[in-house]
């Protein structure tokens, strides 16, 4: 019964900073390890323990598909090369320069140790820093590049964190089976993340009760996970994989009711589980220091060594790669073809501040085994480095950003027009093919007016709703077609989808569209 009534207070807790966060500008999930830390020490609190085994799987596993699922594919294609820079540069800069800090400051910390060290503080999580820059409309191609950089890095990241810890753990040596093992984990996740999507979607899911569908989402995911796990490939390339490959295909089959529904229920667990991950690696830090033995300060001074190296080393990447390549396409020239927005030193110092660790880093500190060597002094320096870079970074970047004025970049709202327009000329294009009646002849008029972009579509009564219906399938097909050809990225099919969504919903639910059904669109 404690431990119930401690969940919910801290749930309680974690809602209530969150809406506090909000309106102050502050990222929540700082305010939330603050709040774990502080109530660590409040006197009979439990110290809740989580199954290493346990971390991983409960707290990255839905959060990273929740994130993968909303990616652009075709934006991260046209920005590649600097999030392969900081996904797999600046992680393993980070990683060797951390390890090497842990190892000459730390009496005894075997390299191993060290690495795992590394591995942990050097993803970044984007949660933090998107959730402030929405709010201030920064270009599109930063969004993109950290959102890009967050799925990928957290996999690189992971790797060298397993194979450290098992070279820790059993005492053996890495040596050249890195590279071999690299590229399995890798290719063998895309692999095993595309054929688990193609299985789903061979699977009438489309047809369940909205709770059991739900549900059946939740599961699939923690299974692909855990299969992932168990076969020896990276489990974070497999979801993602696996997420991008739904997203191509679930929205052309679910109605709007079954999807509004599962948006909802996955903001909910996402948000409770970020609130019980920041929470719980607060809760752990009475045990760590009760264990310090007079060693204080060298925790201190080891994580705020391990901080500053780890903001310093994106800083010094991101900035110096930006001066190269403005350089580069000055002296040289844009390529031909399709390009991205060119980069600025402004843009590459908000990507730089950008750098805030959250979920990942707590739970593969987490997911340490309990024996491990130097294991409290790992976890204290990724507390240190997630608090330290959400406090001091993330209360920052809203003033940096609005010092900076970097230009307004329109692109996905005009993206959202090109597309409300077309899939309103596509409804226009089909009702014009059917009988005429008064009905018809109505909605022919509304669609029209949409596709002129003069005002929105109004619900009507159930009189329409079988046009309707047909209607909007016409152009749900329209918009998976636009996406597919990469005239518009995923931030504007999910605007575009969203107003689908509240039209299909105006129809009487006793009328269902005759249409036929949806075409595969790869």
């Amino acid at each position: 019964m404690a431990l119930f009534e401690l969940v919910i207070a801290l749930l309680l807790i974690g809602a209530l900073l969150a809406a506090w966060s909000s309106r102050v500008g502050l990222p929540y999930p700082a305010l939330l390890a603050l709040a774990g830390s502080a109530a660590a020490f409040i006197p009979g609190i439990p110290i809740m323990a989580l199954d290493p085994r346990l971390a991983l799987v409960l707290f990255v596993a839905p959060t990273l598909l929740d994130s993968a699922y909303d990616a652009s594919p075709r934006d991260i294609r046209a920005n590649w090369l600097p999030i392969s820079a900081l996904a797999v540069i600046v992680v393993l800069l980070t990683v060797i320069a951390v390890a090497w800090v842990g190892h000459a400051m730390v009496p005894g910390m075997p390299w191993a140790a060290a690495v795992a060290l590394g591995a942990i503080v050097a993803p970044s999580d984007a949660s933090a820093a998107t959730a402030i820059l929405r709010y201030l409309r920064p270009p599109h191609r930063l969004l993109v590049i950290i959102q890009g950089e967050s799925l990928l890095n957290d996999a690189v990241s992971l790797i060298i964190y397993r194979i450290a810890v098992t070279a820790a753990v059993t005492g053996g040596s890495v040596g050249w089976t890195v590279m071999p093992q690299f590229l399995f984990t890798v290719g063998g996740g895309g692999l095993l993340g595309w054929t688990l999507a193609r299985l789903l979607l061979m699977t009438p899911t489309h047809r369940l009760e909205i709770p059991i569908a739900v549900l059946v989402q939740f599961l699939s995911t923690f299974a692909v996970w855990l299969l992932a796990d168990r076969l020896g490939v990276s489990a974070i390339i497999t979801v993602v994989v696996y997420a991008v490959v739904i997203a191509r295909h679930v929205p052309l089959r679910d109605g709007a009711r079954r999807r509004i529904a599962s948006y909802a229920v996955w903001d909910v667990a996402v948000f409770v589980l970020n609130v019980l991950a920041f929470l719980l690696i607060g809760l752990q830090l009475r045990a760590i220091v009760s264990r310090m033995s007079g060693q204080i300060a060298l925790y201190v001074e080891v994580a705020g060594v391990v901080l500053l190296v780890v903001i310093l080393v994106r800083l010094v990447w991101v900035m110096g790669y930006n001066a190269i390549l403005r350089w580069a396409l000055h002296r040289l020239g844009p390529r031909s073809g399709r390009q991205p927005a060119r980069p600025t030193a402004g843009g590459g110092l908000i990507i730089a501040w950008c750098g805030m660790r959250g979920i990942v880093t707590l739970a593969t500190a987490l997911a340490l085994p309990d024996t491990f060597i130097d294991r409290d002094i790992i976890i204290f320096c990724a507390l240190s480095v997630v608090l330290g870079t959400l406090m001091l970074q993330g209360m920052t970047l809203r003033p940096l950003m609005q010092r900076l004025r970097l230009p307004e970049d329109n692109l996905v709202q005009e993206e959202t027009v090109l597309a409300r327009r077309e899939t309103a000329q596509a409804a226009v294009a089909f009702l014009r093919n059917v009988t005429v009646s008064d009905n018809a002849a109505l909605l022919l008029d509304e669609y029209a007016t949409r596709a002129e972009g003069v005002a929105q579509l109004d619900g009507r009564e159930d009189t329409l709703a079988g046009l309707q219906g047909k209607a909007v399938v016409v152009q749900r097909q329209r918009l998976a077609v636009l996406r597919r050809d990469g005239v518009i990225g995923d931030d504007a099919f999910h605007a575009i989808e969203e107003e689908l969504d509240i039209i299909e919903l105006t129809a009487d639910p006793r009328i269902r569209a005759t249409a036929a059904p949806l075409p595969h669109v790869d």
